[in-house]
């Protein structure tokens, strides 16, 4: 009979969102964390793109682990992680055409995302699909919000709006969730340069740490 491991949900659920966040402690996938997150609805819609690919891919690399012989290993899981990227891809495309057109080349990039390749090698081919899938899922979590914090802060201070694009993931009814601070805005530029989105992550990761060391 099955009983949940509540302790260790917990502890993959604390891993994921906090003490081990593929953002700020791990510092993987700063590629397009860096790259597409000028505004929060990029990083809302590359955030979700990746946790799609890390839950689908960890799950069926866990499922499968036992059939796949140590030579190949590495081989076939780039294979699944590379069929779910190119079926999410292919959605995003025909759904979310505009946005798939400002995610461009980092949308098939996931394939070689560091945390989804490192999360299937170091926990899902270890583990049973329930806890890779729950691993993979908080992961994702914790790398979506940072994406969308630093995406939300970038805007801010570069452009005085927050969820400008939202209407290209939700609808042209969703123009109306733009907040402004006005037109008189002049914004920091730096902010919406690569070297802003370098700033907005070091002061991410030193406030985790401040935090930490607060608790601690």
């Amino acid at each position: 009979m099955f009983k949940p491991d509540y302790a260790a949900y917990r502890e993959i659920t604390l891993n994921g969102l906090w003490k081990n966040n593929p953002g700020l402690v791990q510092l993987l996938g700063l590629c397009p964390l860096m790259a597409v997150t000028t505004n929060m609805v990029n990083g809302l819609g590359l955030g979700l793109a990746t946790l799609i690919a890390l839950v689908s891919s960890n799950v069926a690399i866990s499922i499968v682990r036992h059939y796949i012989s140590e030579e190949i290993r590495i081989p076939a899981f780039v294979m699944i992680i590379a069929a779910n990227v190119t079926l999410i891809e292919m959605l995003i495309k025909a759904y979310f055409h505009d946005l798939y057109n400002i995610l461009g080349i980092f949308i098939p990039l996931i394939v070689t995302n560091c945390i989804v390749i490192g999360r299937s090698e170091a926990y899902a081919a270890k583990n049973p699909p329930i806890h890779a899938g729950l691993d993979s899922l908080m992961m994702g979590i914790g790398f979506m919000l940072v994406l969308m914090v630093l995406g939300g802060l970038r805007e801010l201070v570069g452009n005085g709006t927050l969820f400008s694009e939202a209407h290209l993931m939700f609808g042209e009814a969703a123009r109306s969730l733009t907040l402004s601070f006005g037109d008189d805005f002049k914004g920091l530029l730096l902010a919406a340069l690569p070297p802003g989105a370098f700033i907005g992550l070091g002061f991410l990761v030193a406030l985790k740490n401040w935090l930490d060391r607060r608790s601690a």
